[in-house]
């Protein structure tokens, strides 16, 4: 783990690498916010929204698409992974969102994870992308490259969670989050990580150091 001046760095470095950083998920309200992100487990954002592009055209609100049937909604979203359990898990959630929550999206943690389909992560989304709350999102992307980097030491994401939110200044959260994924997603790769062209690479414990 880095002192305090080497997460600053980081944290510098990263901002500037990605300035305009945020979801890549495409969304109106935060109820097509937490379709999106139930819909992107095991799938690309690109593959998110060619499906909810024509769904949320189709379906915007929790009582129009509450109205599919199973076999519709699957219809909609065969493409994604794991498009069954999906369809089942937004059908009772849709449901649930109108018997307990006056078809609003709750704005806590716990009871957005009392829905079908919703973990901690697409909780944290939805609380810090749809209403500005301070938190922190860890997918595999951030949990990878926040261990990569030194910034957490941790087994799973949960864990990554809680020492990234004790380094990461919290009016960062959010932004933190969209930065450690795109440096996932174009440099800090699961499989060939290019240390070669990483501006961190002089203060990762995980890149090749000089001869």
């Amino acid at each position: 783990m880095h002192d305090s001046g080497t997460v600053a760095e980081m944290i510098a470095i990263l901002q500037s690498a990605y300035p305009n950083a945020q979801t890549e998920l495409e969304y109106q309200t935060p109820f097509q916010l937490l379709i999106a992100t139930m819909l992107s487990a095991q799938c690309t954002d690109q593959r998110v929204n060619m499906i909810t592009r024509r769904l949320f055209q189709d379906h915007p609100t929790v009582s129009d698409m509450a109205r599919l049937s199973i076999s519709e909604l699957e219809a909609y979203i065969r493409s994604a992974g794991l498009w069954q359990t999906k369809a089942r898990n937004i059908k009772k959630a849709c449901a649930i969102l109108l018997d307990r929550f006056n078809g609003e999206v709750p704005q806590t943690r716990d009871e957005l994870m009392q829905l079908p389909g919703v973990g901690r992560k697409t909780a944290n989304v939805v609380l810090a992308n749809a209403f500005n709350q301070p938190a922190f999102a860890v997918d595999t992307h951030v949990h990878r490259v926040a261990n990569r980097l030194g910034l957490a030491k941790s087994k799973n994401p949960e864990q990554t969670e809680h020492q990234l939110m004790q380094v990461v200044p919290e009016p960062l959260w959010k932004d933190a989050h969209h930065w450690l994924i795109l440096h996932g997603r174009r440099v800090c790769h699961a499989r060939k990580p290019e240390c070669d062209r990483c501006p961190l690479a002089h203060l990762c414990p995980s890149a090749p150091k000089p001869q």
